[in-house]
Order: C-alpha cells, then sequence, then structure tokens
C-alpha cells in the first residue's frame, strides 16, 4: 500500500476541511443578513457571533447546530455583536453549524463552524502534554484503534510530531523535517538541515521552528518550507522550541537558553550556568522553566532575568511540566520533582528504579505520568507524589506520555506504543513497531500520532464503523425546524 493510500485515510475520513460557508434557506428573506463567528473554528470551546441585517430590535435565537445557546437583541441598525456561545463539549470532529434566527419573522442565517484541534508544540496545552478537548477515542473506544497508516521517512523518526491546521510536522534523522498533508497524503514539503532533527517543531502564526544537530534553529514558512531565518548557536539543538509573546524559546548544547524574536531570529536574550541545555522550555504566566545541566530555572520570559533555580542530583533531560502553580520535571537521579512554581521550594519528589531521562511528565486530572529507565510508566498523585499505579513495559521508557480522555499513551523501547487506562493503569491498546518508539505520541481529533525507530510516522485511529457519525458534515439544520428556549435570558454584547 502507498503512503498516498495510507494518508487518506489517516484522519479517519471525518475531519472536514476548514471553511466559512453562509446559507440563506428558501423560506426566510435575504436581505443582507449575515452572520461572523470568533474564531472560525478550533476545539470545543467559546466563540462570538457577530450580525448585520437583521431587523432593528429584534430578538434573535441563537443556536449551535440545533440546540438555543444564546439569545441577542439587535440595535437600532439590525446588528448584534460578540454574542457569546459555548461549542458543546460532545461535539464531534467535523464541520457544524451556527444559526441566527429572528424570534418574530423569517429572516436566519447560518455559518459553518469547523470543530478540531491543533498540536501546535512539544507541551501543547499549557506545557501539561494533556488534550482536553479529545471526546473520540475513550476507555471504551480505543482498544479498536487499527493503524490508518504510516510514512516513511527514511531515518529513525525520535522528534515528537505536531498537527497544525491538516498537516503532521516531524523532523528525522536523516537531517530533515517533514510537512506532511494528513488529508490527501501528499508530502507538501521537506527541508534539509546539516544534522539530524531530533527537535520537535513548534507550529505558530504560520511558521515551524525546530532546531537541528547542526547547531541552528530554524523559522520556515508553514505553508512552503521556505526558510525564513536561522540562528546560529554554538552547539548542537535538542532541545524543542517554544512559542509565546513574539518569542522563541529553545535551549542550546552550547550552555544556553536562547529568546529569539519570532518574526526575526533576532536574539532577545541568552542565559548560561556553564552548563548543556537538552532540556526543553515550557513557558507559562511569564516565566520560562527549562533544565540547565543538573539544575531547574525559572527564568523571567521578557528579560532572561533569573527568578530561582533548583539543583536536583543529576541532569535534567527531561522537560519541565507547569500545571496548578507547580513545575514537574525528571533528573537523572532517578526522581521525579514537584517545585514551586512561584519559589522553586521542593513540594515532593518521588524515586524510581532508574534514570527519569527525556520522558517529560504529562499532568491531567491531578495526576501526573512519567516514563523511566526502569521500564515503568507511572503515575502520581500530583499534590503528594504518592503512587497511584505503575505499569512495567518490556524496555526503557524514553518517550513522554500523553493523556487524552481517560486514556494515558506512551511509547518504549520495546518497539511498542501502549494505551492505558488513565485512572488504573490497566493496558487497554498496544501496537509493535519494528524498533523502538522514543518519539513522544500526540493525540488530536481521534487519531493517535507518534514516530519510531523504524523510520516510519505512524497514524492510528477507529474503524471507519466505529468512528463518530457525520451528521453534522452531511447537513446544517432546518432553520424552519428550530424551536427556541423561552428560558434564555438575553446575552449582552462582549467587550473583548
Amino acid at each position: 500500500m502507498t503512503n498516498t493510500k495510507l494518508f487518506s485515510i489517516w484522519t479517519g475520513e471525518y475531519i472536514s476541511l476548514i471553511g466559512i460557508t453562509i446559507l440563506l434557506l428558501a423560506g426566510f428573506c435575504v436581505g443582507q443578513s449575515a452572520i461572523s463567528l470568533s474564531p472560525k473554528g478550533g476545539p470545543t470551546t467559546n466563540l462570538r457571533v457577530s450580525g448585520s441585517g437583521f431587523k432593528p430590535y429584534a430578538a434573535i435565537d441563537i443556536y449551535f447546530d440545533t440546540k438555543e445557546e444564546a439569545l441577542a437583541i439587535a440595535d437600532s441598525a439590525g446588528g448584534f455583536s460578540k454574542i457569546a456561545i459555548r461549542t458543546p463539549a460532545s461535539s464531534q470532529v467535523g464541520t457544524h453549524w451556527v444559526s441566527a434566527v429572528e424570534r418574530s419573522g423569517h429572516l436566519g442565517v447560518q455559518e459553518r463552524f469547523n470543530v478540531f484541534v491543533n498540536w501546535t508544540e512539544f507541551h501543547t496545552v499549557d506545557m501539561a502534554r494533556w488534550n482536553p478537548y479529545e471526546n473520540v477515542l475513550n476507555v471504551d473506544t480505543v482498544g479498536a484503534l487499527q493503524e490508518l497508516g504510516k510514512y516513511f521517512t527514511g531515518a529513525s523518526v525520535y522528534s515528537s510530531p505536531v498537527v497544525a491546521n491538516g498537516v503532521a510536522y516531524v523532523g528525522s534523522s536523516n537531517y530533515n523535517l517533514y510537512a506532511i498533508n494528513i488529508h490527501t497524503a501528499a508530502k507538501l514539503w521537506s527541508y534539509t538541515t546539516g544534522g539530524d532533527v531530533y527537535s520537535s517543531p513548534a507550529v505558530a502564526n504560520g511558521v515551524v521552528y525546530f532546531g537541528s544537530l547542526d547547531n541552528n534553529v530554524y523559522a520556515l514558512n508553514a505553508s512552503t518550507g521556505a526558510k525564513l531565518w536561522s540562528y546560529a548557536t554554538g552547539g548542537p539543538v535538542y532541545s524543542s522550541p517554544a512559542v509565546s509573546g513574539g518569542a522563541v524559546y529553545v535551549g542550546s548544547y552550547d550552555n544556553n537558553v536562547y529568546a529569539l524574536n519570532a518574526s526575526t531570529g533576532a536574539k532577545l536574550w541568552s542565559y548560561t550556568n556553564g552548563n548543556y541545555v537538552y532540556s526543553s522550555p515550557a513557558v507559562t504566566g511569564g516565566v520560562v522553566y527549562v533544565g540547565l545541566g543538573e539544575y531547574v530555572y525559572a527564568l523571567n520570559a521578557s528579560t532572561g532575568a533569573k527568578l530561582w533555580s533548583y539543583g536536583t542530583g543529576g541532569s535534567v533531560f527531561s522537560s519541565p511540566a507547569v500545571a496548578n502553580g507547580v513545575v514537574y520535571v525528571g533528573s537523572l537521579d532517578q526522581n521525579l520533582y514537584a517545585l514551586d512554581a512561584s519559589t522553586g521550594a521542593k513540594l515532593w519528589n518521588y524515586t524510581t528504579g532508574n534514570y527519569v531521562a527525556d520522558s517529560s511528565p504529562a499532568v491531567a486530572n491531578g495526576v501526573v505520568y512519567v516514563g523511566s529507565l526502569d521500564q515503568n510508566l507511572y503515575a502520581l498523585d500530583a499534590s503528594t507524589g504518592a503512587k497511584l499505579w505503575s505499569y512495567t513495559t518490556g524496555s526503557y521508557v524514553d518517550s513522554s506520555p500523553v493523556v487524552a480522555n481517560g486514556v494515558v499513551y506512551v511509547g518504549s523501547f520495546d518497539d511498542i506504543l501502549y494505551a492505558l487506562n488513565a485512572s488504573t493503569g490497566a493496558k487497554l491498546w498496544s501496537y509493535t513497531t519494528n524498533s523502538s518508539v522514543s518519539s513522544s505520541p500526540v493525540v488530536v481529533n481521534g487519531v493517535v500520532y507518534v514516530g519510531s525507530f523504524d523510520d516510519n510516522i505512524y497514524a492510528f485511529g477507529l474503524p471507519s464503523g466505529l468512528a463518530p457519525p457525520q451528521e453534522a458534515d452531511s447537513k446544517h439544520p432546518d432553520l424552519k425546524a428550530l424551536r427556541p428556549d423561552f428560558s434564555l435570558k438575553v446575552s449582552l454584547p462582549g467587550t473583548d
């Protein structure tokens, strides 16, 4: 089977292209009415609806699919702005409809909203490797996962993939970063550097950032692969960039943490304590958290000024995760540490049976998950460090876990990708590749992506018969059949 055919089913055939379409149904007055959405697509979250062309002071019912979410009152010009509605958490990946209908007349208008999730960098979602929006794969369905496709890069894939706007980006040990269209199977482009690409990319504002063992940090046009800029450090860049506030934060083996202008690549600041930086920065709340040598540092994101540091008993290869005011990070002294994010004070530590090396913690629902070279994945109480459970694989666990909808996914040097019950540690599913899985999986839109040392990047999803129904994609609601909720109070325009 070719890569093209494999990728054509990569997403399980239920992810739609993002589109904006205004549809006016027969039987409703058209006029110049229109609605706009902000954002126009995304995960199940809040969005704002604005409209124009309605009757002055008309009551307007606003629906997401067939459920009314808000009641707006038009102003003297027949418009309304930034009415907040929430997309239901149960909304499946694909196209949905927002409708605005005058309660007392026949004027109605609709616009599409595409439900999808992007995973834009290594530690997406508050630096905690957790996807809170996943609603396709769960403890009941994950056992039916099957290989939907794989893309052969030609060399080991240590880099962890990211997925943004229908494209999977991943590095390979053949010096290349790849961009692959997950809908059509086509390789959009690849960019060749002067060294292996172990760094996991980050995507922001149409740009993909990554490091290479040729000592450079690169910024490429995410659509074309054209180089926008590169910044030469003094050593290999294993670290995965984090992008925040117009800056790119990344570490280098030249002993520096760098902050670079995301648009130009100009150095904003650098920080060193004289030790190499393998760890990938986590940036949240205006603070950069990163490992340098045997220390964990908190740096001011704007200036690079040191806020605090904490010394472990071994090198810090693990990348910090930050959740609820706590920094979680592993060390080669065999411990996972929980540190106060404001002060660096140690809250607790948990000792495993071997190094906590490249595995970076995932934090979700009060539990922190991390792998160790003692072959185990651990689930610890995030507040106390008490062990909740552990799962023993057949070899080192260097992969960083990811949590989504009650399931934790992690790879092992035993060549296997595992899906475990996040609450109990029970194995729900596994898949054996042809070599070690050190790449860290990501889970978006009902699909699991991961790389392997067997030179492939894999995609796993549900068989078509178990995939979510496509009623949202197949037809829009009939405006004439929508029924208002008379218990709703009038929503006020937003101010943001």
